[in-house]
């Protein structure tokens, strides 16, 4: 291998990860099946920018009674997937994000424009507003087909996550 290979090589792997799949998303998130929003991140720039993709489908169990006759993807659960979107790029940037959690702190302004239907793919663009060392605000849109279906300002802070009881072991 060639010096030149060797540099571009070694570029490549410190270079900042700017996509991931599942099970890199499970490793930073918390959420899982049925509450897990996002299924890939396919864009990221640090601390500025990140871009979901979630795979809308039939089988989720908000589609038994939302609604039974005509299913459509909750709006609070569009919302959801932005925040998720958007805790994917703060959590990444969290050190010792295994015993932090991401809530919410507020939600503006947001609008849904046009259902979501089984069988839709939402690309989930989350540009960053403002960062603190703990906390962001982020902007969100979701399309589908280049539409816009849903907007929102999401804010979001970085908290201690409650320790875990240790079982107690029963007295011989």
């Amino acid at each position: 291998m060639s010096d030149i290979e060797q540099s571009l090589e070694a570029a490549q792997e410190s270079a900042p990860k700017q996509t991931m799949d599942i099970l890199e998303i499970m490793s930073i998130l918390p959420h899982r099946y049925p509450f897990l929003l996002i299924d890939r991140v396919v864009e990221m720039e640090r601390k500025q920018r990140i871009v979901a993709i979630k795979n809308v489908t039939m089988n989720e169990p908000h589609f038994q009674g939302h609604f039974p006759d005509y299913p459509i993807m909750p709006g609070v659960l569009m919302v959801e997937a932005i925040a998720q979107t958007g805790g994917a790029l703060l959590l990444t940037e969290i050190p010792d994000r295994d015993s932090k959690l991401m809530v919410f702190t507020g939600i503006e302004n947001a609008r849904f424009r046009r259902p979501v239907t089984p069988g839709d793919q939402l690309r989930i663009e989350v540009t960053v507003l403002n960062w603190r060392s703990r906390a962001v605000r982020m902007q969100g849109n979701i399309t589908v087909d280049g539409k816009l279906v849903c907007d929102a300002i999401v804010m979001c802070q970085v908290v201690p996550r409650a320790a875990k009881k240790a079982a107690e072991v029963p007295a011989e």
